[in-house]
């Protein structure tokens, strides 16, 4: 079912337990307030933060635990106070739907550095007390601040992606200004996260070469994603021959790995951006000292970043590789993404499926 007031029962799917296993369940969203948008759920991207909260593989997940933050669908109904949205407008939300609103994160623009902690899509505790649910169900009502617009010619399937993985890899490429025509940018990892470096990298102008433990990559980061060089990581003679060639590198790979390796690809002041989150980060002082290297951390990107990102994707018809599946499979597709067995990205058709 659908809901046609915030009173009523939204349809979602929850785990209940560690074992991640998905199923139907019914809850409510909050009454819509002046500044809350009520947004009919079209599509939801399935990203590994689904598989980490759905499994409890930090320890903190609260059940009945609805996961889903790359969310895109159709505006329903708009609070009073609603300004940039109206009713029919293609939208999207993200990893957070609240912050403080009053820091110096917020202020300028970077809520998901929140300084009081930004409020999570899902399993995030509300200023009211209530866990956050996503967008593995029919409808959700969020404060218009933390709401995306989505051009019209853009398609919704495509733009989910882009509210985790995009904004993930696009953010960093912005802040280090990897964005300049004719420096070269090195890519580790070919998922979610690295397919999407490789199209803003070609669309920034930059030489891109990709990095994957897997040959079976190869010719599709190069035809299909249009990579201009592919090296496989565990080949000493590739990487030897890249010594001290990259601007940049973008490290997408949540596996274990050494980083030496890669720190000597770097030219002299060049940086390495690590989105990936491996159990630990190993590297020799050598590695940063010697042609002052630079080594950064981040996570996804504020609202400002976002809306930029979603309007350069529909500018430049850039799409992120999908596979599109019914909530029903969902499930089945959490399993699929930690066996690394997606191209790039499951998008779940909640419109057509969720009923």
């Amino acid at each position: 079912m659908s809901s046609e007031s915030a009173n009523e029962n939204c349809l979602g799917y929850a785990a209940r337990d560690p074992s991640g296993v998905l199923s139907e369940y019914k809850f409510s969203r909050r009454a819509l307030g002046i500044d809350d948008i009520s947004i009919k759920i079209t599509h939801c991207g399935v990203c590994y933060a689904d598989v980490v909260w759905a499994r409890n593989k930090h320890g903190d997940s609260k059940y009945p635990l609805v996961p889903g933050h790359e969310i895109a669908g159709i505006v329903k109904e708009v609070g009073s106070n609603v300004h940039r949205f109206k009713v029919g407008d293609h939208i999207g939300v993200g990893t957070y739907v609240n912050s403080c609103r009053d820091c110096e994160y917020c202020n300028e623009g970077f809520e998901v550095h929140c300084a009081k902690g930004s409020v999570y899509t899902f399993n995030g505790v509300d200023v009211d007390g209530t866990i956050t649910k996503g967008g593995y169900s029919s409808h959700i009502v969020v404060h218009e601040r933390y709401c995306f617009k989505i051009p019209d010619n853009y398609p919704l399937a495509s733009a989910a992606p882009l509210l985790c993985a995009g904004i993930t890899v696009y953010a960093p490429m912005k802040r280090h200004k990897m964005n300049q025509p004719g420096k070269s940018l090195g890519v580790i990892g070919l998922g979610g996260l690295g397919h999407m470096a490789v199209k803003f990298g070609k669309a920034f102008g930059l030489h891109v070469t990709v990095f994957s433990t897997s040959v079976l990559k190869k010719e599709e980061a190069l035809s299909q994603l249009g990579a201009d060089k592919f090296v496989v990581s565990s080949d000493q003679e590739q990487m030897t021959a890249l010594v001290k060639s990259l601007d940049f590198l973008i490290d997408t790979a949540s596996g274990d790995h050494p980083f030496d390796p890669y720190m000597a690809l770097l030219k002299t002041g060049g940086t390495l951006v690590l989105v990936g989150f491996p159990s630990e980060v190993k590297f020799s002082p050598a590695s940063l000292n010697l042609g002052m290297k630079t080594i950064s951390g981040s996570l996804t990107g504020g609202t400002k970043d976002t809306q930029e990102m979603i309007d350069f994707c529909a500018a430049h018809e850039i799409h992120p590789m999908i596979e599109i599946i019914p909530i029903q499979y969902a499930t089945e597709a959490l399993e699929r993404l930690v066996k690394k067995d997606v191209k790039y990205r499951f998008v779940i058709d909640i419109e057509n499926s969720l009923k």
